[in-house]
């Protein structure tokens, strides 16, 4: 453990930055995977709504840093291209 002063805030903000990161990202893939399922159900419509949603919570994960944006960009596509093929 740390015994410097600065070095024991960094390791508490780190601590907090981490929790936090991981619950963003966590609620990340919960949507998705609320899409993938609607995906399998052929519910159109609802995907499409949910599919928004988790747009959203992808653009907000790149924004802050938790996933790259490549990686933000190829899940927003394959989960784009998944929705527009259920009518396929």
């Amino acid at each position: 453990m740390a015994n410097i002063k600065s070095a024991i805030k960094r390791a508490k903000t780190n601590e907090e930055r981490r929790m936090r990161n991981l619950s963003m990202k966590t609620e990340m893939r919960t949507y998705i995977k609320k899409v993938e399922k609607l995906i399998e159900e052929k519910n159109a419509e609802q995907a499409q709504d949910v599919l928004k949603e988790a747009v959203s919570k992808i653009d907000k994960c790149v924004q802050k840093g938790i996933i790259h944006k490549n990686n933000g960009d190829r899940k927003k596509s394959r989960l784009m291209k998944k929705v527009a093929n259920i009518g396929a």
